[in-house]
């Protein structure tokens, strides 16, 4: 098998089950047009998230990662009615693109933006005492254990926690590797396989993005305690919190 028929198949399937959509092909467009990386998910890990979204009946997403909005589209679109989407991302210009991309898919009213490094916005969340009904992380590799450790004390029990690039293709078995992203899925999928509170698997996947693969878990126990030693920001003000509709 190669990339050239991964490529194919994931085409066919997207032309049965993610069909061209103006607002999530406006959103790749613009992403690309600020020179932003072309690392968002494919249409059928959007079209997933949406599916497990639905299934959970989520009205409280929390996503890491935002880049230019492509996933939160898809995740938005799956909310219950009142229901609320909060995307962290680190960079404030990836954010303003997302923005104008949310607001022009008509989600202004359903979707936060909050700007700045995830690990600094996640304990102010946890002093709100939000819980989410589906988390998903798609952020920097290297952190990956501590975002799903804040994931464990954010999300409800019976709530889903979805990680991506959870595969690094195949490196993820190198326990030798040097890699900092490597070495971070690594310690997450410890993390996840050592909490007796979650039931979880992983998942190798190929297709238009190449090989790689996506972590889901269920929170079977109740949420954990914040992670200690760890305070909590205010999120109003400066380049903290950026609300779509604002």
């Amino acid at each position: 098998m190669t990339e050239e028929v991964w490529t194919a198949v994931d085409r066919y399937f997207e032309g049965l089950f993610a069909p061209p959509d103006a607002a999530l092909e406006e959103a790749l467009a613009a992403t690309a047009a600020a020179g932003m990386p072309a690392i968002q998910v494919s249409p059928l890990l959007g079209k997933l998230l949406q599916l497990l979204a639905m299934t959970v009946q989520a009205r409280t997403i929390l996503e890491l990662g935002t880049l230019g909005g492509y996933s939160s589209i898809w995740l938005a679109r799956a909310l219950s009615p009142g229901g609320r989407l909060i995307t962290l991302e680190a960079d404030l210009r990836h954010a303003e693109v997302a923005q104008a991309n949310l607001a022009r898919a008509g989600l202004a009213d359903r979707v936060e933006v909050c700007v700045g490094p995830a690990l600094e916005t996640l304990p102010t969340l946890a002093a709100e005492e939000a819980r989410f009904d589906l988390v998903f992380i798609d952020a920097d590799k290297e952190q990956l254990a501590a975002y799903f450790r804040w994931a464990r004390s954010l999300t409800r029990r019976g709530g889903l926690i979805i990680v991506d690039n959870v595969v690094r293709r195949g490196e993820v078995t190198n326990a030798d590797s040097v890699d900092p992203r490597v070495q971070g899925v690594r310690a997450f999928h410890a993390a996840m396989a050592g909490d007796p509170g979650v039931t979880a698997t992983a998942l190798q996947t190929t297709g238009i993005k190449g090989y790689d693969g996506i972590a889901i878990a269920l929170v079977t126990g109740e949420p954990l305690p914040p992670p200690e030693g760890k305070t909590a920001a205010s999120r109003p003000g400066g380049n903290v919190v950026t609300g779509v509709g604002g």
